[in-house]
């Protein structure tokens, strides 16, 4: 059997960024509510925000360091999987991402240090600006990463000379048609992301009776910050659907399972694509519901995937999927959100077990949307690498054999499932601690600058606190 080098190579980048994404996503916002923490106890001097600034940002070191390691190998991979996309669009992408190490990288590196071990060694308004500091530094890195990926999507201010991308704006290249869409969604994923942790592990405590001071400090301001966020991705969302529909019309095409061009498209919930008889069986949709939405009139003309030739089109079964449970997880949050501000409002969250059991069960939901989110994205540009310029036949080394992409790729899988499944393994271990053991231990022994992760202050071999249970 032929190895398909081009096709292994897309597996293994698609497998390395999706294991990557997870992190910053979570980060990001994470950052943000640590610096949220670090201005109330500022203000305030309440020693729960100090107990829950110290617990999270245990567990931002530890997913941190994994975000760190997980995505240097994504620039390694540009060199020995991609080097012909390298080379062409290196005009633009080596500035932008040296960019993003200068103005963020740099940024995180000198005030990470003071965040993880400068409590009380440092003035207490130097360790909340280095806090706001390292969350300025998460968006100036999302920044730089998706204005490069939106160019991808949608490139601007370039011209294809020689095989190579010449530079002829800047600005129309940096802040290409659809950056800014798709930098608000993913800022307000990350804020999902974090939101949704946080009120899952604190509402996991509150059914085993455990920080519950904290816990309801916790749950309580995060459901104020998802109950605006979650609907505000709704129509940040739409926004970015209507841009899309712009610029990647069979993007959406895949997106509303649309084969033929038609006024009046119905908003489909159920179907099943096949790509081989380009047509949908089991269709289950709204009548008019994708003309409404896409053109904001029922009888809107919605483009259909046959417009383009079967080699230009999406794979429409996994884009049409991918945007579903993005769009379903999306709903749930957005209800889970206002029930749970709602009971709060009403005084009676703290007795609602089944929610509580509820948000404890939604940790893993914001990961699987993002995820789905970048499905959709990435495998909806297809066939091309840099949207209706090059495609990915251009775009891989020359001398980039099948055997050697798959040698590759087993090894990645290997060494991720290890770095994972390690430190998934010591977020559970900070986790089950829990805010309460806080007061007890000394985090700042230790630890080194050097190693973030030993900012947790946690072994794989210490003792663990028992659940008193409910």
């Amino acid at each position: 059997m032929e190895l398909d080098p081009v096709f292994l190579s897309r597996l293994q980048f698609g497998f390395v960024v999706s294991f990557h994404a997870i992190f910053p996503v979570f980060t990001i916002g994470l950052a943000s509510y640590i610096a949220a923490l670090e201005g109330l106890l500022y203000r305030t001097g309440n020693p729960v925000y100090e107990r829950l600034a110290k617990f999270w940002t245990q567990v931002f070191a530890v997913v941190f360091g994994m975000g760190v390691v997980s995505g240097i190998v994504m620039s390694f991979q540009f060199g020995t999987n991609w080097s012909a996309f390298s080379y062409a669009s290196a005009n633009f992408l080596g500035p932008i991402l040296s960019y993003e190490v200068i103005t963020a990288f740099f940024l995180e590196a000198v005030f990470l240090g003071i965040l993880l071990f400068g409590r009380n060694k440092v003035p207490r308004g130097t360790h909340l600006f280095a806090a706001c500091m390292v969350a300025i530094g998460t968006f100036i890195s999302s920044f730089w990463i998706l204005s490069a990926n939106s160019w991808m999507q949608t490139p601007a201010g370039v011209e294809l000379q020689g095989g190579v991308f010449q530079i002829t704006s800047w600005m129309e290249a940096i802040f290409n048609p659809s950056f800014w869409p798709r930098f608000f969604h993913m800022a307000l994923a990350s804020f999902l992301t974090a939101g949704f942790v946080v009120a899952g592990v604190s509402a996991w405590y509150l059914l085993r009776d455990r920080a519950v001071v904290e816990s309801r400090k916790a749950l309580g301001m995060t459901l104020v910050l998802l109950a605006i966020v979650a609907p505000a991705q709704l129509v940040v969302g739409d926004i970015h659907g209507l841009n899309t529909f712009e610029h990647q019309p069979e993007k959406v095409a895949a997106m509303e399972g649309t084969w033929e061009t038609q006024s009046g498209a119905p908003l489909l919930l159920f179907a099943i694509p096949s790509m081989e008889q380009e047509r949908n069986f089991m269709e289950i949709g709204i009548p008019y519901g994708a003309s409404l939405i896409l053109t904001h009139s029922l009888d809107g003309e919605v483009h259909g995937l046959k417009d383009w030739a079967p080699e230009d089109r999406p794979n429409m079964p996994i884009v049409f999927w991918a945007f579903r449970i993005m769009v379903g997880i999306g709903l749930l949050m957005i209800v889970m959100a206002l029930v749970g501000a709602w009971k709060q409002w009403r005084g009676t969250l703290w007795e609602s077990e089944k929610l509580l059991r509820g948000f404890s069960w939604m940790i893993p939901a914001p990961f699987l949307a993002v995820l789905s989110g970048w499905f959709v994205t990435e495998v909806g540009r297809m066939p091309w690498v840099v949207h209706g310029i090059m495609r990915y036949e251009e775009a891989v080394s020359p001398s980039l054999t099948g055997g050697m992409a798959l040698f590759s790729l087993i090894g990645y899988v290997a060494v991720y499932a290890v770095v994972f499944s390690a430190g998934v393994y010591y977020v559970t271990r900070v986790v089950r601690k829990g805010p309460e053991a806080i007061e007890v231990e000394t985090p700042s022994e230790g630890g080194h600058p050097k190693r973030p992760m030993s900012a947790a202050g946690t072994t794989f071999d210490d003792e663990m606190p028992q659940p008193s249970g409910r």
